[in-house]
C-alpha cells in the first residue's frame, strides 16, 4: 500500500531558528564603501561647523565687515548642510545593501537615524553659539540663527529614515519569492520602484532610459533602490510561466512567513 505524503509546514518557532538573512560580499563591500564616504561627507559638514563657530567668535559684528561676515556665516551654514545631507543619503545607501536587524533595537535605531544625529551636532552648538554671541545685533542673530534651524530642519527631514530595512525585511521578502518562484532571483530596471519576479513580466519590459533589465538577489534589488516586490504578483506569476499555488491546498500556508507551495509552471 502506498505511502501518503503529507507536506509539512514550518512554525514560527521553526523559522526563528532559521539563519537570519546576510548580505553579499558585494553587498557588504557596497555598504562599507559608502559608510566610508558618508563618513567623509559628515567630517567636512562638522568641520564646517567648527570654521563657522570661530568665524562667528572672532569677527567683528558692529563694524564695516558686519555685512561680508554675515554673508560668509550664511554660506557656511549652506555648506554644512550639503555635506550633512550628501553624507545621510550615502549613508542610507549603504543600509539599503547593509541594513540592521530589529532584533537589536539599539543598534537598529542609530544605524538608521544616524545621519539625523549627526545634523543636530552639525548644527546645534553653531545655533546656540549665534543666538549667544554677545557681539552680534538682535536682528543679525535672527537672521544667522533663523538660517541655521532652518537648515538643521531641512538636513534632519532629508536624513530621517522614514521606514528602515532591517535583515528581517530582507529574508521575509526573499523566502516569499523562493516560494512564489522557486530561487532567490528577481528583476527590475533603472527607473522602477520595485523589484518583479521574471524578466517576462511586462513592467520590466516597458522602455526604459537604458533600456536594461537588471537581476539579481532580494538584496540586490535592495541595494540598487528598490523597496519591495510588486504588487502584481497574481499578474506576473502568469506572465512568468507559474501557476498561483490556491489558498484552498493549504490555507495556513498562505499566513505571513509561512511556506508556499512550489509554483507549478503552466503546461506550453
Amino acid at each position: 500500500m502506498a505511502k501518503k505524503v503529507v507536506r509539512v509546514q514550518s512554525t514560527p518557532e521553526s523559522r526563528a531558528k532559521e539563519p537570519a538573512w546576510k548580505p553579499t560580499p558585494q553587498a557588504k563591500s557596497k555598504a562599507t564603501r559608502l559608510r566610508i564616504f558618508a563618513l567623509v561627507m559628515w567630517a567636512l559638514a562638522i568641520g564646517g561647523e567648527v570654521f563657522a563657530a570661530i568665524w562667528v567668535w572672532k569677527r567683528d559684528w558692529k563694524g564695516d565687515e558686519a555685512t561680508l561676515n554675515m554673508v560668509v556665516l550664511i554660506a557656511a551654514i549652506a555648506v554644512i548642510a550639503v555635506f550633512a545631507i550628501a553624507g545621510s543619503l550615502l549613508w542610507k545607501n549603504a543600509n539599503r545593501a547593509d541594513p540592521a536587524s530589529r532584533s537589536e533595537p539599539v543598534r537598529f535605531f542609530i544605524q538608521n537615524q544616524l545621519g539625523v544625529i549627526i545634523s543636530i551636532v552639525a548644527f546645534l552648538p553653531l545655533i546656540l553659539l549665534i543666538f549667544t554671541n554677545k557681539d552680534m545685533a538682535g536682528q543679525q542673530k535672527v537672521v544667522a540663527g533663523g538660517i541655521g534651524v532652518v537648515a538643521l530642519i531641512i538636513a534632519g527631514l532629508a536624513s530621517y529614515s522614514y521606514n528602515p530595512p532591517s535583515t528581517e525585511q530582507y529574508a521575509d521578502e526573499t523566502q516569499r519569492v523562493v516560494e512564489l518562484t522557486g530561487q532567490d532571483l528577481v528583476f527590475w530596471t533603472k527607473e522602477g520602484k520595485v523589484y518583479h519576479l521574471c524578466e517576462a513580466a511586462s513592467a520590466v519590459n516597458l522602455e526604459s532610459q537604458d533600456n536594461t533589465i537588471y537581476s539579481g538577489t532580494v538584496g540586490d534589488a535592495h541595494a540598487a533602490g528598490k523597496d519591495r516586490l510588486t504588487l502584481q504578483v497574481e499578474t506576473e506569476m502568469k506572465q512568468c510561466g507559474y501557476e498561483m499555488p490556491s489558498p484552498t491546498d493549504s490555507p495556513e500556508a498562505f499566513a505571513p512567513g509561512l511556506l508556499l507551495p512550489l509554483p507549478v509552471p503552466l503546461a506550453a
